[in-house]
């Protein structure tokens, strides 16, 4: 084991993914979530699973010092990497199926990648429609279908030869809501009214193979504790061949990875 790769273990899994995953993925989807949103001065804004706060981060710096930011999560580790970000931002440790708030308590809600790793969806959009003001817009991200990111599908086959279906399963569950129908379907049971979902593209980006095979490994939510080193080795060595056509000219990997974005206004009968 590397001298890096040791460091990368010492970390706490919530480390590895704000150091890795957040600048590879998801940095970029703060903004677009936001501008999405409408996200504006002085507004009262929750962020539902907030992780390490990439997108609670971007939505302080639109509210201003008269706004009011919350970042919730139920995973206390993301919390405490999120909290040496901002003391301005009001970090809570809950659950998105009970969220501890009055009614109507937001101007806006939103959320990227956490819908599809909620133990109850339905609940969780309810929650959020139930303290959202009325007028008060939703966004909500969630990844879209595995086949539209092509370096993970190759990723996700590659596995699935290599070690069979559990292991390609836990792989491509952060994809499993991306079905433009399947969203509208959830938010109709929530009861949120004229729902609409959008694509957006965004760009999956790591400094080399090596480091996207081992920061999935990394992974907790995905591969975390899956693969023991003689399987690593063999899979970052198919891994080099496979992912070969993301290789840029500079050696860094990159491809396409959509993302669907429910909006929804709440009308004034909720």
């Amino acid at each position: 084991m590397s001298t890096s790769e040791r460091a990368q273990v010492a970390r706490s899994p919530a480390e590895v993914y704000d150091e890795l995953f957040v600048p590879a993925l998801f940095q970029q989807w703060g903004d677009v979530v936001a501008d999405i949103a409408g996200i504006g001065p002085g507004q009262r804004v929750l962020d539902v699973a907030c992780g390490t706060g990439a997108l609670t981060c971007a939505v302080a710096k639109r509210v201003g010092r008269d706004g009011y930011v919350v970042g919730l999560d139920l995973n206390a580790e993301m919390l405490s990497v999120a909290r040496r970000k901002s003391t301005t931002i009001e970090w809570r440790d809950a659950r998105a199926e009970s969220l501890p708030f009055p009614d109507e308590h937001f101007d806006m809600v939103v959320s990227q990648f956490g819908l599809m790793f909620f133990e109850d969806r339905i609940a969780a959009l309810r929650e959020m429609l139930r303290v959202l003001r009325p007028g008060g817009r939703l966004a909500v991200a969630v990844c879209d279908a595995l086949d539209h990111s092509p370096g993970y599908a190759v990723l996700a086959e590659l596995l699935h030869r290599l070690f069979g279906a559990q292991v390609a399963d836990a792989f491509r569950a952060p994809f499993v809501l991306g079905d433009r129908e399947q969203l509208l379907a959830l938010c109709t049971e929530a009861g949120i009214a004229d729902a609409q979902v959008m694509r957006k593209d965004g760009t999956v980006r790591f400094a080399s193979i090596k480091s996207l095979v081992s920061t999935e490994r990394a992974c907790v939510w995905t591969l975390g504790g899956l693969l023991d080193d003689a399987q690593f080795d063999r899979l970052l060595k198919e891994a080099e061949e496979s992912l070969r056509p993301f290789v840029t000219t500079d050696g860094t990997v990159a491809f396409v990875m959509p993302a669907l974005i429910i909006t929804a206004i709440k009308d004034g009968r909720h």
